[in-house]
């Protein structure tokens, strides 16, 4: 098993599905490699074992589910912070997150703890929108991902992906199946279907950027094409400079533009 890093946050998950625990299971395990590590806290390991000295660093409740509401009853402790998701969240809630939840916002969320505890300012609302550096090796051989693609599509980035010499090439359908291969692999060129209603696709773009800062990352949407309102693709075009999207290209996709795109790498 794994050493965590000096340096660690533990958070405390009251509810959520068992895709969303996985999910999380599949955060929590790629940031040791980073330096800084998040993992679950867990009470008491077995039955005799005396509890942690130190207690959680998040809560992170899941507002649907029957367990958030007799954690409210019990009266939660005023020292960790609460990350709620879903309705109803009561008014300590450092932060609250609408499903589905956007995991990369949910890991700034997290970093913004440690900033907090490292500058002393635990007490304090501290927004850090940096996410922080992730040490990510260089590929020994060029790889691409291709996330939530239709089958014309992703047979156009292989043919594409071919002429640059990138024949390693990783397809994933859905978010916990993303999430695993971008912590097993690096890569040079990650593709993502951002109108797929069965993933979040803004939030994994979002985490390979993080993961991945040096390759080339693409969204391809239908409201980036002619036919989408000014301000439909306005928007659209500003939220992929904020994930960190750096090619926004209509579907279908246009050939000319993509290999302009592909031509960087």
């Amino acid at each position: 098993m794994r050493a965590m890093p000096p340096a660690c946050i533990f958070v405390s998950v009251i509810g959520f599905s068992d895709v969303e625990r996985h999910a999380l299971n599949t955060l929590f395990r790629l940031s040791r490699d980073g330096a800084v590590a998040y993992a679950p806290w867990e009470p008491l390991t077995a039955p005799g074992v005396p509890a942690p000295t130190a207690q959680a660093d998040v809560l992170l409740i899941d507002g649907a589910c029957a367990e958030a509401v007799m954690a409210q009853a019990r009266a939660l402790p005023a020292g960790p912070r609460l990350i709620w998701v879903g309705p109803g969240a009561p008014e300590q809630a450092w932060r609250v997150l609408d499903r589905p939840i956007r995991w990369a916002e949910l890991l700034d969320d997290l970093d913004a703890v440690y900033a907090a505890r490292q500058a002393g300012l635990d007490g304090l609302d501290l927004d850090v929108s940096a996410p922080m550096p992730l040490d990510v090796p260089e590929p020994t051989r060029r790889r691409a991902l291709l996330v939530g693609l239709a089958p014309t599509e992703s047979a156009l980035l292989h043919q594409r992906l071919a002429l640059r010499d990138i024949t390693e090439v990783d397809e994933a359908g859905s978010t916990e199946a993303a999430l695993d291969l971008m912590g097993r692999h690096a890569y040079v060129c990650g593709v993502f279907d951002l109108d797929d209603p069965h993933f979040d696709g803004w939030s994994l773009a979002q985490w390979f950027a993080r993961r991945h800062p040096h390759a080339l990352n693409v969204g391809l949407s239908q409201h980036a094409g002619p036919l989408a309102g000014w301000w439909r693709r306005r928007r659209v075009r500003r939220d992929t400079r904020r994930v960190g999207i750096h090619a926004l290209l209509p579907k279908p996709t246009p050939v000319a533009e993509l290999g302009e795109w592909l031509g960087r790498l």
